[in-house]
């Protein structure tokens, strides 16, 4: 792993700043696994972000010195049973997501459901998730020109990312389909609210595609 900086962020918190996107799910994956072993000291929250992990209510002070001394290792995606999320693939952006991957508009559903994805952090809104999986050479840019709204439910591309936008809302990824029951996201009347917490698996199934 690239070097890793531990910043204080508070009187009881630390930020640690990863190189990479990668290198913060190892990270944090890492915390998990410690905390669930018992061999992580008591730390109230932890928040993984796109290439930080933040650690609130920490209690032990010598624990920024220790984690620069962690040995992480590669980012294990296949732990933890996969969230299946139901997808019909129409979005407005297809045709222009396959042409950018080289493949014909059928294949772009095959493709993606194909692929299992790890919730890297989750903001933006309530309930969005960070997914990450695609490989480097199906990234896709944001749109040149957002959209001033994005339907809630819209399943949408950008960079190494996939997401689910939980509400309306502007946005500029590339929408490639939509999930039929949106609300399903957020729910601020279920424990846990959301539903894509980061490090969760999550699996598209194919409920549809444009015809």
């Amino acid at each position: 792993m690239s070097a890793v900086r531990v910043l204080p962020a508070g009187p009881r918190a630390l930020l640690v700043e990863l190189a990479s996107g990668e290198d913060a799910e190892a990270f944090h994956a890492e915390l998990l696994r410690r905390r669930a072993d018992g061999s992580l000291p008591a730390v109230r929250e932890i928040v993984p972000g796109a290439r930080t992990v933040l650690l609130d209510g920490v209690e032990d002070r010598a624990l920024a010195e220790r984690l620069l001394t962690w040995e992480i290792p590669p980012l294990h995606r296949g732990t933890g049973e996969a969230v299946e999320i139901p997808v019909v693939y129409d979005g407005p952006d297809l045709a222009e997501v396959a042409g950018m991957w080289g493949v014909a508009v059928e294949d772009v559903s095959r493709i993606h459901a194909g692929t299992e994805f790890r919730v890297a952090f989750c903001g933006f809104a309530p309930g969005f998730g960070y997914l990450t999986g695609l490989p480097g050479h199906l990234r896709v840019p944001r749109r040149a020109t957002p959209r001033t709204r994005v339907p809630a439910g819209a399943l949408a591309l950008a960079g190494p990312y996939t997401g689910i936008y939980p509400r309306a809302s502007p946005g500029g990824w590339q929408i490639v389909g939509r999930m039929p029951e949106p609300a399903a996201l957020w729910n601020p009347g279920r424990e846990p609210a959301a539903l894509l917490g980061p490090g969760a698996r999550v699996r598209f199934v194919a409920a549809g595609v444009r015809g």
